[in-house]
């Protein structure tokens, strides 16, 4: 497998919870709590559920 190839199946894009935390230390100054950590996840999962078409457009204008 070379580094210029993707596997079917493979994950293309990630947002851990380390990123997340990493963010909020950024930009709040503070790690957040478990609660915020579950908002944050219900609020990434709608938010990019509701934009996917939009990336995946600007994506592939990109390429046409």
């Amino acid at each position: 497998m070379g580094i210029n190839s993707i596997e079917r199946g493979e994950i293309m894009y990630c947002i851990t919870k380390e990123d997340v935390q990493y963010e909020a230390l950024e930009k709040m100054g503070r790690a957040l709590t478990e609660d915020e950590l579950i908002a944050t996840k219900k609020q990434l999962e709608f938010g990019i559920g509701e934009s996917i078409g939009f990336i995946y457009n600007a994506i592939f204008a990109e390429m046409d």
